[in-house]
């Protein structure tokens, strides 16, 4: 069997709580501008569009809590925080390199596929199109 196949039967009762700390958008996207360097609060926000402050906030706490970025004071006036990505976090970056590099490479088609359903079941609209 192949290194990068899936072992069956998959154990969702081991995986599942784990991939729900990982596998949203925000945290994907989080850890990929953290990978590159160290960044501030409102840097993140501001080069993650559409993110909410208390969405950012949000991930951030859960994201240090699970040992995937860490939070350092800066001596600043006015106080200053850097979020930065610790090994454990590093270690997601091939898999999220992937993840991103096939959002690239198909997106199209996504979109292609959600208009041919979408005209199938006579629903003119995307219901949740890509962005």
């Amino acid at each position: 069997m192949s290194e990068d196949a899936l072992e069956l039967p998959l154990d969702v009762t081991a995986t599942r709580p784990i991939l729900e700390h990982i596998a949203n958008k925000w945290t994907v996207l989080i850890l990929s501008v953290l990978c590159t360097q160290p960044a501030r609060f409102n840097d993140l926000k501001r080069r993650l569009d559409g993110i909410t402050h208390k969405a950012l906030s949000e991930a951030l706490k859960r994201l240090e809590r699970n040992g995937l970025i860490s939070r350092k004071v800066l001596p600043t006036q006015p106080i200053g925080v850097e979020y930065a990505i610790t090994d454990l976090g590093r270690s997601l970056r091939e898999p999220f390199a992937a993840l991103y590099n096939w959002s690239l490479a198909n997106g199209s088609a996504l979109e292609r596929a959600q208009r041919a359903y979408d005209t199938a079941k006579g629903n003119g609209g995307a219901e949740e199109g890509i962005r």
